[in-house]
């Protein structure tokens, strides 16, 4: 179970990373605002982008498993694509409601600009870019990443959950304490 609860933490912080990487190249490198910090805590991560890739493997591990026949083998990444899009979005318009009920904001920018949004906290654009992304973290990175961690062996798992755990509490301490401060 502890082996289990070491990968889960290390995907769900690696995921986290790769989302705050990929929200500073969509900053700086697509719109070219210049570099800001896309995260609320003080390490390089996003955990939403985390807790969005754990609900993906939750919602969709057992379907990419299963054995499907037919036209339904080749409806299934359409099917991921629709669901990881939906469940993002949903993830993400709760998060916007939750993070603005704490704090009186939410960290991303708003969708208003957008064409199709709803409250500028969700919009299609975005959305559409969920649905890839999921097809990719899906079908491209979580197997990459299973390996590495298959060939780091159990001992070196632990211990780099340790390790990262305590660094990722003491930030989410750091931050609570400056939200009451």
């Amino acid at each position: 179970m502890c082996k289990k609860i070491d990968r889960i933490f290390l995907l769900f912080l690696l995921y986290s990373v790769f989302g705050w990487l990929y929200e500073v190249f969509l900053e700086v490198v697509i719109y070219r605002w210049g570099y800001s910090d896309r995260g609320v805590l003080t390490g390089p991560y996003c955990p939403i982008y985390g807790v969005g890739a754990m609900l993906f493997l939750l919602c969709f591990s057992g379907f990419l498993r299963a054995e499907l026949r037919g036209i339904a083998r080749y409806l299934r990444p359409s099917a991921v694509f629709l669901g990881c899009m939906a469940l993002a979005t949903a993830l993400e318009l709760a998060a916007s409601y939750i993070l603005e009920e704490i704090t009186g904001t939410w960290p991303w920018q708003t969708y208003l600009d957008y064409r199709i949004n709803f409250q500028g906290r969700i919009a299609l654009s975005p959305s559409l870019r969920f649905g890839v992304g999921g097809l990719l973290f899906l079908y491209v990175l979580q197997p990459l990443f299973s390996r590495l961690l298959d060939r780091l062996g159990a001992r070196r798992v632990h211990s780099l959950a340790r390790l990262t755990g305590a660094i990722f509490f003491l930030d989410c301490v750091h931050y609570a304490w400056s939200l009451l401060s």
